[in-house]
């Protein structure tokens, strides 16, 4: 006769097998459609830590705003158009709640883009790509609102600095953001208004560091326009920085228009700009069909990571365009030396890992010190890929970690906290472009895994 914990153990068998096989995603939150604690119409009950109320007015450039160079793309030059400025499907719609087209908040309008967990704060971007967003950068207090299926969204740090109106030197436009090793949020403020038809770069470009201890602003950094041109390309940005050395930073921003890799060192303030075929889009892996939408992109490098550090103190930076299905790496050691950039030829300092296979297109990508892998989010797959940087890069080599068509529609980001746990962000973007988003079903998504669960079955164990 079987003993009592022999029995139990054989119940539990299956679940086991099952466990070690592999584990997905789990789904944290999900939206119909977003919504905030402050929507800037002065009816919400905020959060003493919120601040400004906020009044009721319209969520463009007033003609009294603080405008750099309102209407203006680039030097004289001809604006940089890509395959996403097609108007075929793209509309601004007016939420349900309001008749309103000048109202400080459209449901319909706000698409979440980026996700970053820091102990206990969930960063959230809204990049103002339509009208009626009532901030750019928000958080979710995961010990208050983490039970919530579909959470309000806080402002950060305050709803005040997210009124762009306000102040030249307030928050426009933010895509994802990144934590450092020294407790600093960073991220780039693109300074431009995609609204459709009507696009404006009212503010210079901006690099932002925030201390998350004290949630003050310790740096804003304004990109040159003999730099950047424009800053809707300025989607993501990597921090190379030891955590005793915190003045001594490094920040990679690809470009995903101009196709660049920008360079900024935090002790010296200055910043410089690469150049290279690498960080160009492949014709061959620009067609895409994601949530039922058949189309074409052309983005260049898209994201940035960071392997270990090396004896000399190096680290290899991994890259890719988001049309692409291919992984390059260059060395730190390269980047952080401005001479570097100003050269016609840069020999083999840039290399190709190789490919990940067909359908792994991917916006976002993050190595974990805990595992050494890194972790993809996959467009075309509608999920999160993975690679043991300790094996060659190769289509076996790459795994599946998760794919999910119906649920996670187009993961739009993916970070890695200090806490070994990946988070996704899966946003329905394409629908959102070409089509319209239905305003009854789920559209958006955040998914979460520890890393060593992530890759458990995988190729990348």
């Amino acid at each position: 006769m079987l003993s009592s914990h022999l029995l139990i153990c054989l119940i539990g068998l299956p679940q086991l097998i099952l466990i070690v096989q592999g584990d997905g995603m789990i789904e944290v939150f999900k939206w119909k459609q977003m919504d905030f604690y402050n929507r800037g119409d002065g009816l919400n009950v905020v959060p003493v830590n919120q601040g400004h109320q906020g009044t009721s007015r319209p969520d463009r450039p007033l003609n009294s705003a603080p405008v750099v160079f309102p209407g203006k793309y680039s030097r004289g030059k001809r604006e940089s158009l890509t395959s996403r400025d097609s108007l075929q499907g793209v509309r601004s719609r007016i939420g349900a709640n309001t008749d309103n087209a000048d109202a400080p908040y459209i449901p319909y309008n706000n698409v979440p883009m980026g996700a970053t967990h820091y102990r206990g704060r969930l960063f959230v971007t809204m990049p103002r790509r339509r009208v009626g967003i009532p901030s750019t950068l928000n958080y979710i207090d995961m010990s208050r609102d983490g039970i919530e299926q579909s959470p309000k969204l806080h402002a950060y740090p305050n709803f005040a600095l997210n009124q762009f109106n306000e102040s030249s030197l307030n928050l426009v436009s933010v895509y994802r953001t990144t934590v450092d090793a020294c407790q600093r949020l960073w991220f780039i403020d693109t300074g431009m208004l995609e609204y459709p038809n009507n696009r404006q770069q009212i503010r210079l470009p901006s690099i932002w560091i925030v201390d998350l201890n004290t949630d003050r602003v310790l740096k804003r950094f304004e990109i040159p326009e003999s730099l950047v041109e424009t800053g809707r390309g300025l989607a993501s940005l990597t921090i190379d920085v030891e955590p005793n050395k915190c003045g001594d930073a490094f920040a990679y921003i690809p470009d995903l228009v101009y196709r660049r890799l920008y360079v900024y060192h935090l002790s010296d303030d200055r910043i410089w700009a690469f150049e290279h075929n690498y960080f160009n889009f492949d014709p061959l892996a620009g067609d895409l069909d994601i949530g039922g939408q058949v189309f074409r992109w052309d983005d260049g490098i898209f994201s940035t990571t960071l392997g270990p550090r090396q004896p000399d103190g190096s680290r290899d930076v991994y890259f890719h365009p988001m049309a692409s299905t291919n992984e390059f790496v260059v060395s730190s050691r390269v980047l952080q030396q401005e001479s570097n950039a100003a050269r016609s030829d840069h020999g083999n300092d840039f290399r190709v890992l190789g490919s990940r296979g067909p359908s792994t297109q991917s916006t976002m990508h993050d190595y974990d010190p805990r595992t050494g892998v890194i972790f993809f989010a996959e467009i075309q797959r509608n999920g999160v890929g993975c690679w043991k940087s300790s094996k060659p890069f190769t289509v076996e080599n790459h795994g599946t970690v998760d794919s999910n068509a119906s649920d996670m529609i187009y993961p739009s980001d993916l970070t890695i906290d200090d806490e070994g746990t990946i988070w996704v962000m899966s946003n329905s973007m394409p629908i959102f472009i070409y089509s319209t988003l239905d305003t009854d079903v789920y559209n958006f998504r955040i998914w979460k895994q520890t890393t060593t669960k992530a890759k458990r079955g995988t190729v990348c164990e």
